[in-house]
């Protein structure tokens, strides 16, 4: 019987593999959004607001400050080398950033099975909360890393 490895392990052996997979996002690259951490089911990213992702009201555009919290999303679904792929997210917007502000979003998960994960992200601007959002993936079956079975 073909045993896979535990999340976990899978973590650590193919950190480097995964990691780089992250960061092969090519939205994310565009927007100048950074990979800080990749840990197990846990990501933190930032970027800095540049002129043109402002809105008509001056003020970081909603849909950057959604694309950071959702590549930290991804990254932490992702993070055991298993494919994971978002089923809903839900966001609030609690205060305006500006051009030249540095956002950070850290995703922290909250609980996972065998198919769903549950994810809770915030953005962060000079310590003061920007945005949450919480975020379900579905987990499938396929790896996106050459696993090695028992």
């Amino acid at each position: 019987m073909n045993k896979y490895p535990s999340d976990q392990e899978t973590h650590a052996k193919y950190y480097g593999q995964i990691c780089e997979k992250v960061k092969q996002d090519a939205f994310a690259r565009f927007l100048g959004i950074k990979l800080l951490e990749l840990g197990e089911g846990t990501a933190t990213a930032e970027l800095v607001v540049d002129d043109r992702m402002l809105n008509a009201h001056g003020t970081a555009h909603g849909a950057v400050i959604f694309s950071l919290a959702d590549f930290v999303f991804a990254a932490a679904c992702n993070s055991y080398g298993k494919t994971a792929v978002a089923l809903s997210m839900n966001i609030g917007f609690l205060a305006p950033s500006f051009q030249g502000a540095l956002l950070r979003a850290t995703a922290t998960e909250e609980r996972r099975n065998n198919r769903t994960a549950w994810y809770r992200i915030r953005v962060e601007s000079e310590n003061e909360l920007v945005a949450t959002l919480d975020a379900l993936a579905y987990r499938k079956n396929d790896y996106f890393v050459p696993i090695e079975t028992e």
